[in-house]
């Protein structure tokens, strides 16, 4: 049966997850939803930049989305609106989503089972950080283990290749002053995703349950002019930063998730870098045995590809696109990595 699935927003993971959508075998695109009047009316293909048309045109009416009655919502804006969500799930639509709701706390939790009860539909929050590598890829390589001890999900990229100038320098405050970037939001709001990552594991693993959960920032300024995609870097303005959330028994770290995201690797002070193994994600098992992997493929080979497809971003929303079967499949309610059963892609359409 083939599944009726609206795009909510065309930014980089709503592009992409177009893409995944038209190419997946079980997958119908029914409707795309958009903010902007500039792209209201057009075809989903001029908006994501496809070969020919889509045959589907893109609308900023909330009610013509719900009027389609689609399976299934990819909800991927920049900045979350719950009352959206809560309208979509009270409608009967399925949600999935990289922008929240990885492993909701108790409380958020009760409002979206309610809207999930009421409507029949499931919504599920994934993603690649936080979201798969920092909370799955760790419980996943822990079932090859026992007696864990520590698990930790760890990013190191080159921030300059990400496509989203206003969010990097005015959100993330990269071009700021150390001082700035340091009263700014960014910690915030990843702490509200990144630390629902660490409970995942604490609570999924059986650490503790008065295991608490603390949070770092660390600055790397720029030593001399730096060119990047939001113009020079200064002197003296950052250049690099790093976040980390640690869940702890006590004194002791049993998860660690951690981004280093640099302007690149010259003229930081300090002088961070991504060491000789480059760009990557890490995820990292100690038990018996231990277990390290490291990740390649999701950083752009250069800032100019990065800019125009970062396969990060593709991963994102592919997680989303490949979702969707099950997430249509199972009971109403909230439903995280853990009570889905595996997620997997689809072979290329030649091969199939």
């Amino acid at each position: 049966m083939t599944l009726r699935v609206v795009q909510w927003a065309t930014g980089g993971v709503g592009r992409a997850a177009v893409e995944g959508v038209l190419a997946h075998p079980e997958l119908e695109l029914v409707g795309c939803w958009v903010r902007s009047e500039a792209k209201h009316g057009l075809d989903v293909g001029e908006i994501v930049g496809t070969p020919e048309p889509v045959g589907v045109r893109a609308t900023t009416s909330v009610a013509e989305i719900l009027a389609l009655e689609p399976d299934c919502v990819i909800y991927a804006p920049l900045v979350a609106d719950t009352g959206e969500v809560l309208t979509l799930l009270r409608a009967g639509i399925n949600v999935v989503t990289p922008v929240a709701w990885i492993y909701p706390g108790e409380r958020q939790r009760a409002r979206l089972e309610e809207a999930c009860l009421a409507g029949g539909a499931s919504l599920h929050g994934t993603g690649v950080n936080p979201g798969g590598v920092p909370d799955l890829h760790p419980l996943v390589f822990s079932a090859l283990t026992s007696a864990v001890t520590f698990v930790r999900g760890e990013e190191f990229s080159d921030i300059r290749t990400y496509d989203a100038p206003d969010v990097v320098r005015h959100v993330m405050c990269f071009g700021a002053t150390p001082q700035e970037a340091r009263s700014g939001p960014m910690l915030d709001l990843l702490s509200a995703g990144f630390e629902r990552s660490v409970r995942m594991c604490l609570e999924v693993l059986g650490f503790s349950p008065a295991a608490t959960v603390r949070r770092a920032l660390d600055l790397a300024v720029a030593t001399a002019p730096i060119d990047s995609p939001i113009g020079v870097v200064e002197p003296g303005q950052v250049a690099g930063q790093r976040f980390c959330w640690e869940g702890l028994v006590g004194e002791q770290v049993v998860v660690r998730v951690a981004v280093n995201w640099l302007m690149g690797e010259d003229h930081l002070e300090p002088a961070w870098t991504f060491g000789p193994e480059g760009e990557r994600f890490e995820v990292e098992v100690r038990g018996d045995p231990d277990t390290f992997v490291t990740i390649r493929g999701w950083q752009p080979p250069s800032i100019a590809e990065g800019l125009r497809r970062n396969p990060g971003v593709v991963v994102t929303a592919m997680h989303c696109v490949n979702s969707v079967p099950a997430v249509c499949a199972a009971p109403p309610g909230v439903r995280t990595y853990v009570d889905l059963p595996l997620v997997h892609g689809r072979a290329h359409p030649d091969l199939a």
